[in-house]
């Protein structure tokens, strides 16, 4: 996959959020070339049945499939790995207690202790080596999602915890804990993330970014953000459609 060679040569990937629940969306759009697709059962109606067809349309069509959970929870992200996403997105971290027991849901031991099943789709319904599906497992990414001020002020305790492969900021949270609110732009909420870049750099971890605008991509790809999570596939369309319906009716 595209999202794998990128990342190894330290290229910046880009993906949108996904809230529909049409594999043929999730499908058109890794065509497109998108790097990932962050299926999202946080903020989306999805369930964990039908996010197993939105993995297949996207390993389909060469996109890395992530799934943004609900909760910090064994069952929420455990389910979400067994039914083969290559990611998991973990919301609300604020401590590196939350994101140590992250890494032990989505980790097989010596890694962690996430439950042992290997009749799952990720372990091909049992078809796969089980010590080769062991290995593997530990492989896929966990994203962490810092929200709020308690998460930047324990952002060096966290980025501590073995195992996290990116850290994910909201830059509208992070303009608030700076108290510069919604001023995503402000110098502040840069120098903070440029900040942010650095460390997870020195602790070998991508940094990620939300934006739903391309200017804004463009500066938090310049200043080094590795996984740049681009609006939502709705928001997408939506913002294509009225710019066909108003070149057409001036």
């Amino acid at each position: 996959m595209r999202f794998l060679e990128k990342i190894k040569l330290g290229e910046p990937v880009l993906g949108p959020f996904s809230k529909t629940s049409d594999p043929s969306m999730i499908e058109a759009m890794g065509y497109a070339g998108f790097d990932f697709i962050i299926i999202d059962l946080e903020h989306g109606p999805n369930t964990i049945l039908n996010a197993q067809n939105l993995i297949r349309a996207a390993e389909i069509s060469g996109t890395f499939p992530v799934i943004r959970v609900a909760e910090n929870t064994a069952t929420a992200i455990g389910k979400a790995l067994d039914a083969g996403a290559k990611g998991v997105q973990v919301p609300q971290i604020t401590t590196a207690e939350e994101a140590r027991l992250a890494v032990s849901h989505a980790k097989f031991a010596p890694m962690g202790m996430r439950g042992v099943c290997r009749f799952v789709r990720a372990a091909e319904f049992s078809n796969k080596d089980r010590f080769d599906y062991f290995r593997e497992a530990n492989q896929q990414h966990l994203i962490l999602q810092l929200e709020g001020q308690e998460a930047i002020a324990n952002f060096e305790d966290i980025i501590l915890v073995e195992g996290i492969d990116v850290i994910f900021l909201g830059p509208y949270d992070l303009s608030q804990a700076l108290g510069v609110s919604g001023q995503i732009n402000h110098p502040l909420v840069l120098e903070k993330i440029q900040y942010v870049i650095e460390k997870c750099k020195s602790r070998n971890i991508k940094s990620g970014v939300f934006t739903d605008k391309i200017e804004d991509a463009k500066r938090w790809i310049a200043l080094g953000v590795d996984y740049i999570s681009f609006s939502v596939d709705v928001g997408i369309v939506q913002e294509a459609s009225k710019s066909i319906i108003q070149q057409l009716t001036r």
